[in-house]
């Protein structure tokens, strides 16, 4: 393959990849010859959305703002089912139309069209109205952005194993990952110095983050992605969920990412325990952003990097780093320590970097893992099976009021424990 050496976009791909020159692996020389482009589009693509994820965060950003307008609380607690199960059930559904285009570039961006428009919906609702109206209007825009993302994770898969080879991919998704969370710490740090009214910072945020959605879908629809014959092949619907049985490799992969669940579930438990402490001061909103955002920050390249040499084993470590910080949230808690200004907020900080790591190792590792005509299908049947087990994790509420959070963390912990021992049975891709 020739190549200008004296490319920008060369040099940069040659600084963050290891083995650069490395001939095509699992794409072709035509797409090999494309690679370096494609891999800081994807990086600027993802990076954006990323940070707009961050800043219209449903589970503190959007749940404060509703409260600030006087919406119902039992319009905000539809937030964050209507986020993760939206994004994740309607997949099995999606992906034979996904499939069926020849360049699947084109939803990924549409996903991402929707996506800010849908955020500045939430502005315009922040700005207009308040108390019912306003939280029905924002759960409606809410409802729409989680069905783009569930178009855009479906298709995502499917173009960056055809325009990035194997190796190469975690780093690319690390890398956005990192580059977002350095700009949600400078939110969650404008939150905390209160130098700009939080209302109208937040409201700031939310519009920004609908630029930046709409950015993203121009940076993506710029990828390089080669034509191929679009198709439908295995249908759509419930009848694909016969690749859990078919394929052992992705049943027992689904499995252990159902078991590694608690590190997406367990921070309100956490704040929660910490807030029954009395650590009021880690309530505040900018606090709970900051810690999550330098998690992100700090580990995301890292775990991109280590999930190009073995996801499986960062799904194994990440359920491990995350076993032992909600054990030892609960030890804290038993000797009465859990209030002071360090405790809760280290373990969040823990525990959010290992949610980082199976969020990377997932992706890594069912993309490599999935057949090149199939991934479409393998992503839509893997995330529809979790989307299922989320609507089901909703019970741990009634479970936390029965026997007490710390309790329910210590469930968190052994069910994280069963899933890191579990990813390590998994085979290499």
């Amino acid at each position: 393959m020739t190549r200008p050496t004296g490319s920008l976009a060369f040099g940069l791909f040659d600084l963050l990849v290891a083995d650069s020159s490395a001939p095509a692996r699992d794409i072709t020389e035509g797409a090999r010859a494309d690679e370096a482009g494609n891999f800081l589009r994807h990086a600027g693509a993802l990076s954006l959305s990323k940070l707009a994820d961050g800043l219209i965060d449903p589970k503190l950003v959007l749940s404060w703002l509703m409260g600030a307008l006087g919406a119902p609380a039992v319009l905000l607690g539809f937030l964050v089912p209507v986020r993760e199960a939206g994004s994740l059930l309607p997949q099995l559904f999606i992906a034979a139309r996904v499939r069926a285009l020849g360049r699947r570039k084109w939803a990924w961006a549409g996903a991402s069209l929707a996506q800010g428009l849908a955020a500045l919906a939430i502005l315009w609702a922040g700005l207009t109205l308040s108390g019912t109206a306003a939280g029905a209007v924002i759960l409606g825009a809410l409802a729409v952005l989680a069905l783009s993302r569930s178009v855009a994770s479906v298709s995502h898969k499917d173009v960056l194993g055809k325009t990035v080879d194997r190796a190469r991919r975690g780093t690319v998704t690390g890398l956005a990952g990192s580059i977002a969370a350095t700009g949600v710490v400078g939110f969650a740090l404008l939150l905390m110095s209160g130098q700009v009214a939080r209302f109208e910072l937040v409201l700031g945020a939310i519009g920004l983050a609908g630029v930046f959605w709409l950015g993203s879908a121009f940076i993506f629809a710029t990828i390089r992605e080669e034509d191929v014959p679009g198709t439908a092949q295995g249908g759509a619907g419930l009848s694909q969920l016969a690749l859990l049985w078919r394929d052992p490799v992705l049943g027992r992969f689904v499995a252990a990412r159902v078991l590694l669940l608690p590190t997406a579930l367990a921070p309100p438990y956490l704040v929660l325990l910490a807030s029954q402490a009395g650590d009021g001061r880690f309530g505040a909103l900018g606090a709970l952003v900051l810690a999550s955002s330098l998690a992100g920050m700090v580990s995301s390249f890292v775990w991109g990097r280590l999930a190009d040499r073995s996801s499986r084993l960062v799904l194994a470590i990440a359920g491990a780093v995350a076993s032992v910080f909600l054990a030892l949230a609960v030890a804290l808690d038993a000797v009465g320590v859990m209030g002071t200004a360090w405790a809760a907020p280290g373990v969040l900080f823990g525990l959010m970097i290992a949610y980082q790591g199976v969020r990377l190792g997932r992706t890594t590792y069912l993309v490599d893992m999935a057949p090149g005509g199939d991934r479409a299908a393998y992503t839509a049947v893997a995330n529809t099976t979790v989307g299922v087990a989320l609507l089901a994790a909703g019970g741990f509420g009634a479970v936390a009021a029965a026997t007490g959070v710390a309790a329910t963390l210590g469930m968190f912990a052994g069910l994280a424990g069963l899933g890191a021992a579990l990813a390590l049975t998994l085979r290499e891709t």
